[in-house]
């Protein structure tokens, strides 16, 4: 059984990968993936942030942010360079997310740019 908050990611790596590719981004390219991840505690968003790097991905300097409701929230991203392969990124996803939990940060999803 899938956990149903990354059911949810699955369709939204379904839907981003569809809208990407209707739209022409090149199929056969690696995309640039930005994993987010956020936490109210920097401390354990920087433990998340250092065990991402021990496992040997690319991770960008965390930030803190402003969420719309003024509160602050601290983030930083793991980046990847995939194809735009539904199995490949839902793979990808479900790593990403088990990582989160396990770290006790919250994984807010994956985003890319359109490659001609």
């Amino acid at each position: 059984m899938i956990d149903e908050s990354l059911q949810q990611w699955f369709e939204h790596t379904e839907s981003l990968v569809s809208a990407l590719l209707e739209d022409g981004s090149n199929e056969e390219a690696h995309h640039t993936i930005e994993h987010h991840f956020s936490s109210a505690d920097f401390e354990q968003l920087e433990k998340a942030a250092v065990s991402a790097f021990k496992m040997g991905f690319e991770i960008e300097e965390p930030e803190e942010a402003e969420l719309e409701d003024g509160s602050k929230v601290f983030a930083f991203d793991i980046i990847t360079e995939q194809p735009l392969d539904e199995d490949i990124l839902k793979d990808e996803t479900k790593s990403m997310f088990e990582l989160a939990k396990q770290c006790k940060v919250d994984y807010d999803g994956w985003g890319t740019y359109f490659e001609e």
